[in-house]
């Protein structure tokens, strides 16, 4: 009996005993949870953060006082900041591991968004150490970005496939990319400016003798102590002068590629446009890359993507024609312009300006000019059809609404009041406000050969886009128009060309400027001749246009 009551009173305790160890685990264990979930982060984990959250607002001041070395910290972080220029960055810290003793290390991904799809992810160590100051991110420019220390620092870079070739309509070399060398005058290199000028103009006069001592003591007087470029080279000449000109003191040599034609007797505002529409081809292909840049000038890439190369421009420009063009133009004094086209296919193969017109501007394309009596066959037209006057103009290309990529070009300017305003039974005067381009009337010309407006094209593979339409002439005033033209040349003003076959043109004149558009086969041109000493002026500017195509290629 005894020894029962003994038994049940061990196996109570017991139950007891083991209840309170249950409890005692189970409390252990919600504490432990407790201090996972709950517990502050260290304080390695904290300066961490603080480092990160501030490089994530760009804050570089506050991310910079978190390191051990902050003026370093903070010129690094600026200067790469301020070169990558961000949308948007994130360092996400992976993993952070008090190491005790004081020291610790972590890791983060970053994500850079440099904008228009340009992104550049990397890993990063970093270490932290408690410090008499407190704890701090311990400064290695590698926390920051692959590639930086030493020295270096980051650049974004605009990355370029081969430079495309320009081939002119029949598929001769035009332009290429060839490296140019810009002759400057540095002033604050200067202590003479009288002697180093006389030495520079001496030196270049094989190649530019136009440019004098005293025009470049007149540029450097309005420079503002600038840098001014004398003159600007290509290799073969810069090879040849090279010694005598880095004998001047004073003369820097810049080198820079640049697309330059291949004949250097070319010389159109066309260039102008191709290069427009060159340089939107490179835009298309361009890539782009993050480099780290040493003090020596060193460059590595970190990232970055490149595209292919774009392909060669066909040009609208015939070479030969164009030099025939240019001929013609620098016959007279004043300035004068011809823009040539090919009816069949809209392609501008011929665009001319002297100097005197130059120095107003590519007149070709979009210098207007009074129209006088040029726009009388426009005049004919519209009285045949008892039409206004602006309307026939669309009809006949001129002032229609065309995108051509590349090339800056007005055609015509009508006056105010509008289309009905402008009847064609007026008496002219008002036709004297019709403004005109070049290029304007050689559309008239051309829109006459082909019976339909013509659209210019200056390239391949760019079409023009029409943002307005016209419709065509009927066929028998189109059939008018080259009636009267041809009665011009073989009968009237122009008979000095019923030489030419199948020319056939019209003049016009608004005070001293003259005109002369017509057609010879597949090319229509306009000629302008500003303040023309003589009536004929742009008829016999036509003449030596077709005398000098008629030549022998050089």
């Amino acid at each position: 009996m005894h020894n029962d009551r003994l038994m049940r009173t061990v196996r109570a305790k017991l139950r007891v005993w083991n209840g309170i160890a249950l409890g005692a685990v189970l409390l252990l264990s919600v504490g432990v949870v407790s201090g996972v979930l709950d517990r502050p982060k260290t304080d390695a984990e904290t300066v961490v953060a603080t480092f990160v959250d501030a490089l994530n607002s760009g804050d570089v001041d506050t991310a910079a006082s978190v390191t051990s070395y902050p003026a370093a910290a903070k010129a690094t972080m600026s200067q790469m900041f301020d070169a990558l220029d961000p949308e948007h960055v994130e360092y996400d810290v992976n993993q952070v591991i008090d190491l005790g003793d004081g020291s610790g290390m972590f890791n983060a991904a970053a994500s850079w968004d440099l904008g228009d799809g340009r992104h550049w992810d990397y890993n990063v160590n970093g270490w932290v150490r408690q410090l008499s100051i407190g704890w701090r991110v311990s400064w290695n420019p590698q926390t920051l970005a692959p590639g930086l220390g030493n020295g270096r620092i980051l650049r974004l870079d605009r990355t370029d496939a081969a430079a495309p070739r320009v081939f002119d309509l029949v598929g001769t070399p035009l332009m290429t990319e060839q490296r140019i060398n810009a002759v400057n005058l540095d002033p604050a290199t200067i202590t003479d400016p009288v002697r180093t000028t006389d030495m520079l103009a001496k030196a270049i006069e094989p190649v530019a003798p136009l440019i004098t001592a005293e025009s470049m003591r007149q540029d450097l007087a309005k420079a503002n102590g600038q840098q001014v470029t004398a003159v600007s080279l290509r290799d073969a000449d810069f090879e040849i002068l090279e010694p005598d000109l880095r004998a001047v003191p004073g003369v820097v040599i810049v080198q820079r590629p640049k697309l330059i034609t291949v004949d250097r007797r070319i010389s159109t505002p066309l260039t102008d446009s191709l290069k427009n529409v060159w340089q939107a081809n490179r835009d298309e292909t361009a890539g782009w890359a993050v480099n780290a840049v040493d003090p020596d000038g060193t460059v590595t890439q970190l990232t970055g993507y490149q595209g292919p190369p774009g392909p060669d421009i066909r040009a609208s420009l015939d070479s030969r024609l164009q030099l025939a063009a240019e001929d013609a133009v620098v016959s007279v004094g004043t300035p004068a312009a011809i823009v040539a086209l090919q009816p069949s296919s809209g392609a501008v193969i011929a665009a001319a300006q002297n100097n005197q017109a130059s120095d107003l501007g590519p007149i070709a394309f979009n210098g207007l000019f009074p129209s006088g009596s040029a726009i009388d066959l426009v005049r004919t037209a519209a009285s045949a059809q008892n039409s206004d006057l602006e309307h026939t103009a669309r009809q006949l290309g001129l002032g229609l609404d065309v995108d051509i990529p590349g090339l800056d070009q007005r055609t015509a300017a009508f006056p105010g009041g509008g289309p009905k305003l402008m009847r064609a039974a007026t008496d002219g005067r008002a036709d004297d406000e019709v403004r005109v381009s070049p290029l304007g009337m050689a559309l008239v010309a051309s829109s006459i050969a082909r019976g339909t407006p013509t659209i210019p094209v200056i390239s391949s593979g760019r079409p023009p886009v029409a943002n307005q339409g016209a419709a065509p002439l009927p066929p028998a005033v189109t059939e008018q128009l080259r009636t009267i033209m041809r009665d011009t040349v073989q009968r009237g003003d122009a008979s000095q060309l019923k030489g030419y076959g199948d020319l056939i043109g019209a003049t016009g004149a608004s005070g001293q400027d003259r005109w002369f558009y017509g057609t010879k086969g597949d090319l229509a041109f306009a000629v302008y001749v500003q303040d023309a000493d003589g009536g004929d002026q742009a008829v016999k500017m036509t003449d030596r246009m077709f005398t000098a195509l008629a030549k022998p290629p050089a």
